[in-house]
């Protein structure tokens, strides 16, 4: 593949984590004011018209989903919906930093939970990357001291209903459009989180409040599709790493925005697991290679 190929992957995957993370500030940011479940059922309304609009763009819209689909697509859309509310609970109680350290482990546990679900192979030494990757979580998370709690937890949580929601989709037949998973997703988030809003009742937004939400949406739909982008344009063991310059983008921002700096057990953790997954990226590699 032409290095100028896995330099737009490597770009646009950086882009992506930048987007993502950006999206994650500003829902920090609104959610310290506004409701919770408000400023997601918000969000959600703009990510679903961005979907519904791509959709159509696309002719997602022709095709139709078998039984089977329809039943993943809805797994994947109630963890989804998990995923969601269990991350921006811990985001609005943690420090942006801290957070996508944790959220670091994700490849790792994706990688592991394949082997268990799907009967991946994966050998000796990228199963040592695992456990040693989840030290680091451990080491993140730091059971037993006074800087961990229940939200630390719910991220974690938050990991986990993401890996279910990443593995769900692999069954799915190749002609089902993205653009008609992620929409049957968002409307799902879109839908729950506006029965929370009922329960928990709505607050009228000021002007700044909704300028950040929607540059929230605005931010999560670009994440989504340079995300998309990237695994299509580049090699894909080499774009996949860069992924872990999200961390680097929450470190910055929580500082420039919230004032907060990880201490020195987080980075410490967080080296650990991005040692861990860049290691096993790097092991599937070498595999494919050999194969190949």
């Amino acid at each position: 593949m032409p290095s100028s190929d896995n330099l737009r992957g490597i770009l646009l995957m950086c882009a992506s984590m930048a987007a993502f993370t950006i999206n994650d500030t500003f829902m920090k940011s609104v959610t310290l004011t506004l409701p919770l479940y408000q400023t997601i059922a918000l969000r959600g309304l703009i990510a679903v018209l961005g979907l519904i609009i791509l959709a159509l763009a696309t002719g997602a819209f022709r095709f139709r989903a078998s039984r089977r689909d329809a039943g993943l697509i809805l797994l994947r859309s109630l963890a989804d919906v998990a995923a969601t509310i269990t991350f921006l609970t811990a985001l609005l109680h943690m420090p942006l930093a801290n957070l996508s350290a944790i959220l670091q482990a994700l490849p790792l546990l994706i990688t592991l939970g394949a082997a268990l679900v799907y009967s991946d192979k994966i050998g000796w030494r990228r199963m040592t990357a695992i456990l040693v990757g989840l030290i680091g979580v451990l080491i993140i998370i730091r059971p037993g001291t006074e800087g961990f709690d229940r939200w630390s937890l719910l991220g974690v949580a938050s990991v986990a209903f993401v890996v279910v929601r990443d593995l769900s989709v692999r069954p799915l037949q190749g002609h089902l459009p993205s653009a008609i998973v992620a929409l049957g997703a968002a409307v799902a988030v879109a839908a729950m989180v506006w029965i929370g809003t009922a329960l928990q009742g709505w607050q009228p937004p000021t002007g700044w409040e909704l300028a950040r939400v929607l540059g929230a949406g605005l931010f999560l739909i670009v994440g989504y599709l340079t995300s998309v982008m990237a695994m299509r344009n580049g090699d894909i063991g080499l774009v996949a790493p860069f992924r872990y310059t999200s961390l680097l983008w929450a470190i910055a921002l929580g500082f420039l925005v919230f004032g907060n700096l990880p201490d020195g057990w987080t980075i410490l953790g967080a080296t650990i697991v991005i040692a861990a997954g860049l290691f096993t990226l790097w092991r599937e590699r070498q595999l494919r290679r050999r194969t190949a």
